[in-house]
């Protein structure tokens, strides 16, 4: 019995056999990562070739002739750029006001003690578990009552407030020292300056993981461009992608062209942040 649990000792210690389990997960981990990564693969080759090319058997991973004028020519078939402006502008809008709302209420539900404060917690977050469809209607007549239909500015004020980033940004300031902001109410420090000089800088991961899946989704939105916004001066960029897709929907090059710039902005923004990313899912979502 001595000898099976000292020779266990020894091959757990084995640095060889740790080193080859590492590179083995490795291996596993960056063939997983390739895979996932194959549709992307292909939307660029598609993107760089012409139409009979894209389904060409059998494929062709690096086109023979790199058509680079394919990203010319989407411009100028849809208006693009006034759907990037008006996508980047409700976007950055909501993501901003997303931040400030949610990180100033979720300070009041993690550190302030007031009446009715975990009651008024839960019903506000109960609230995620409403489907958007139920109370669609209701939002768009009331979009329509206060004159800011068919503007991005209804997008904006539909979205500004966020429950569930409420609940992330609380989660984080929950594993602040509360002796923090006490100490900084001894020294004649308001609620509003706690929140603005300490809670703020130290809460950078959490608030970079709210902006990535803020800007995300606001970018990728589909549904409510669609219902709200009619005129085509005022269409975000996915609902130009689908018009583009309909008037050329035999133009497979052009439309993997249109999309994968479409993806530029999110992924500039995640891996700006991405450094947080994980350590703000860590911290934020794992906290009781």
């Amino acid at each position: 019995m001595e000898s099976t649990i000292h020779g266990r000792e020894i091959r757990k210690d084995n640095p060889v056999l740790r080193k080859v389990f590492r590179v083995a997960v490795w291996i596993v981990l960056i063939a997983l990562a390739a895979f996932t990564l194959i549709p992307f693969f292909w939307m660029i080759s598609s993107s760089l070739k012409i139409d009979r090319e894209v389904f060409a058997f059998p494929m062709r991973w690096i086109p023979e002739t790199f058509h680079w004028e394919n990203y010319s020519l989407i411009w100028q078939r849809v208006p693009l750029v006034t759907y990037f402006k008006n996508t980047a502008f409700i976007a950055l809008m909501v993501t901003l006001l997303q931040t400030l709302t949610s990180s100033f209420a979720a300070y009041a539900f993690a550190k302030l003690n007031f009446k009715g404060r975990d009651v008024l917690f839960l019903c506000y977050i109960g609230t995620i578990a409403v489907p958007w469809q139920a109370y669609m209607l209701p939002q768009f007549i009331m979009m329509g009552y206060i004159g800011l239909y068919d503007t991005p500015w209804a997008m904006v004020a539909l979205q500004a407030f966020s429950a569930f980033g409420v609940f992330l940004m609380r989660q984080f300031y929950r594993s602040i020292p509360t002796e923090l902001c006490e100490a900084a109410r001894l020294d004649g420090l308001s609620e509003y300056g706690i929140w603005a000089r300490i809670m703020l800088p130290l809460s950078k991961a959490a608030i970079a993981t709210l902006v990535i899946f803020t800007f995300v989704n606001t970018w990728n939105d589909f549904m409510g461009p669609m219902i709200y916004l009619t005129n085509d001066a005022n269409k975000t960029i996915q609902v130009g992608l689908r018009r583009f897709i309909q008037q050329y929907s035999s133009d497979y090059h052009l439309i993997m062209a249109a999309s994968l710039c479409s993806l530029v902005p999110v992924s500039v923004v995640f891996l700006c942040l991405q450094r947080y990313f994980i350590e703000g899912i860590a911290t934020s979502g794992l906290k009781g």
